[in-house]
Order: structure tokens, then C-alpha cells, then sequence
């Protein structure tokens, strides 16, 4: 089983909690101490506490012996329990959430408020004007609430982060015409690499983006069919970095 792949999870109950949150809640349903469970997956007891805490992530040996051991992997990495057939909800659509940095598959917000949950505007920006115009004077199209639990494990802060809708195809293969990406306003910091929201020449884009010696950057499309394209030094006031693109969510209906 690929622990990095971006799989379907169900948005209901306790399917948005995160990894180490499910792993511990397997761990309790078959009545095994945290020594117990880390001595089957061959790691040791802090090993084991820093997987339910969010703090490190299992590799694939550890999760071949949790499953012969009768832990529900599948859910526990999905969110998605054994059995269970998720494949139609309601508007007869699936939808799912994964980090856009290696794709991992992580728990799903909720579109109903909770006394633990944070609300995540999510920004219809398709009718975006032009430079100066902030993200927040965007219409909200809807709001997803996440567990404060799960915000702090992907490094993203209470109102610093929102979502945007991806519109097109140049990042095919990491966020797809319709998704959401849920971004991290607090990182505009293009020296870690990775997928940003921008605003060139005032028209917002997610790139991929890549820091260049001499103060360059470059912007590239995941989509092969498109050209990378590189801004100049020179021409650096024209571009301004919104935030990093952190979580993948598709088909919130």
C-alpha cells in the first residue's frame, strides 16, 4: 500500500481527524498500550508517540505489520474504514484531501461548525481584479471547519490560512481545474521551493516555485505542455507571493 498517494476520504464523524488521531484510535479499539503497538511495527515507544502526535510519519514496513496485526490501515491512512463502501454521497460525488507536497492523504474539513473546529473561508477568486486587490475582499463561495488539532500538525496557523479555487489545467497532476487549495498566508518565503499562490501583474496563479541566484524566480507548471517561466530581478516588484499552496481538496459540493 502507497502511503503517499492522494486517496478518497469521506468528510463525516471522526473522518477528518488526522493520521496519528486514527492510529491512536485503532490502537485503543484493539486495546494495546503504545509499547504494545510500537514493539508489532518493529519501532519503539517514542516512535510511537510522535506518530500520534503528528510529529513523524510511519514508513511502509511499519504499516505492513500494523495490518497483519488486524490494524485498519486503510483508514487509518484514508480516513475510510474496511467495508464501508464511501464511493456516493449525498450529491452522489467523493471527496478527498491530501498535501500538495507529497501528496499524502490527510483528514477532510467539515462543512458543519463543531465547538473544536476553525473556519477556513474558501474564496471564489475567478472574478479577481486587478493589483492591490486583497484575497479577503473576494467573495466566499463556502467555509470548511477543521480541528484547531489538525491545522497546528500541517503547520498552518488560524486566520492565516484560506482557500482558493484552481482554475485550468497547468498544474495537472498536482491540483487539478476545480479543486481547492487550502494556503499558508503566514509562508511567502519562495527559498523553500514548493507550490504558491501569486499575484503577477495582478492575475493570481498557482506555480510551482523556485528562488534562482540573483534574486529570480521561477515559475513553473506542473503540466508538462506548458513553458517554465522566469521573473528577472528587475521585474520582481510586478510579482508578490500570497502564500504556499499546502492541502489538496477536491469536489466540496
Amino acid at each position: 500500500m502507497m502511503v503517499n498517494e492522494c486517496l478518497p476520504v469521506k468528510s463525516e464523524g471522526k473522518n477528518y481527524m488526522t493520521i496519528g488521531s486514527r492510529l491512536k484510535e485503532e490502537r485503543e479499539r484493539l486495546g494495546m498500550s503504545q509499547t504494545q503497538l510500537a514493539a508489532l511495527g518493529g519501532v519503539g515507544k517514542m516512535s510511537q508517540i510522535n506518530y500520534e502526535k503528528d510529529a513523524r510519519s510511519p514508513n511502509g514496513a511499519y504499516f505492513s505489520a500494523l495490518d497483519e496485526a488486524g490494524v485498519d490501515i486503510q483508514y487509518v491512512i484514508t480516513g475510510r474504514k474496511t467495508g464501508v463502501d464511501y464511493s456516493v454521497q449525498g450529491d452522489g460525488s467523493e471527496s478527498f484531501a491530501c498535501r500538495v507536497e507529497d501528496g499524502a492523504p490527510i483528514g477532510l474539513g467539515s462543512p458543519t461548525p463543531s465547538a473544536d473546529a476553525v473556519p477556513v473561508a474558501m474564496y471564489d477568486i475567478e472574478a479577481a481584479a486587478g493589483a492591490g486587490r486583497s484575497l479577503e475582499a473576494e467573495p466566499i463561495k463556502t467555509t470548511l471547519y477543521f480541528p484547531l488539532e489538525q491545522l497546528s500538525a500541517l503547520g498552518l496557523s488560524p486566520g492565516r490560512v484560506a482557500g482558493v479555487q484552481v482554475r485550468g489545467d497547468s498544474m495537472e497532476g498536482t491540483l487539478e481545474d476545480g479543486d481547492w487549495a487550502l494556503v499558508d498566508l503566514g509562508n511567502r518565503d519562495p527559498r523553500q521551493e514548493g507550490v504558491f499562490l501569486l499575484l503577477v501583474s495582478g492575475e493570481r496563479r498557482i506555480k510551482r516555485v523556485q528562488r534562482l541566484a540573483g534574486g529570480a524566480l521561477y515559475l513553473i507548471s506542473d503540466n508538462e505542455h506548458y513553458q517554465p517561466e522566469m521573473i528577472p530581478p528587475e521585474q520582481m516588484r510586478e510579482v508578490e507571493i500570497l502564500g504556499r499552496c499546502e492541502v489538496r481538496i477536491g469536489r466540496i459540493s
